[in-house]
């Protein structure tokens, strides 16, 4: 099973992981790393590898990051360059993205990056306010 750290600036981890966690259920092997204020890229590597640690064995590992190139993004990309056969990033993480990842876990690596790119990017629609219409697409 695909190991995920999902992360991001202050709350945002703990929150959009609780919002997944509501309409998916509890997840497994998922854990929700945060970065304080006061924290660097090297606390946030620390944080990473124990939250790793805390959820051997892990084979295979896809972090979850809120934005590209951020202290998250920048930390994570750390620590995937030390197996990136095994381990995955994505920057961008919405709700969307969150919940099939949490519904594809067990799919390998390569097979989760580009679904989550385009179920994120599906993700994001506006409302067509000219259509008086109820329904869905």
């Amino acid at each position: 099973m695909l190991a995920i750290i999902v992360t991001g600036h202050g709350e945002f981890a703990r929150g959009i992981l609780q919002s997944a966690e509501m309409i998916f259920g509890k997840a497994q092997k998922v854990m929700a790393v945060t970065l304080a204020d006061n924290e660097s890229v090297e606390d946030l590597v620390n944080h990473y590898r124990a939250a790793i640690q805390s959820m051997q064995p892990v084979s295979e590992l896809l972090f979850l990051v809120d934005l590209w190139g951020g202290a998250p993004f920048n930390a994570a990309r750390q620590v995937v360059a030390q197996t990136p056969d095994k381990y995955g990033l994505i920057a961008g993480l919405n709700l969307p993205m969150l919940i099939e990842a949490l519904a594809i876990q067990k799919q390998p690596l390569e097979v989760v990056l580009p679904h989550l790119v385009r179920a994120a990017q599906g993700g994001i629609r506006q409302l067509d306010t000219t259509n008086q219409s109820d329904e869905e697409d």
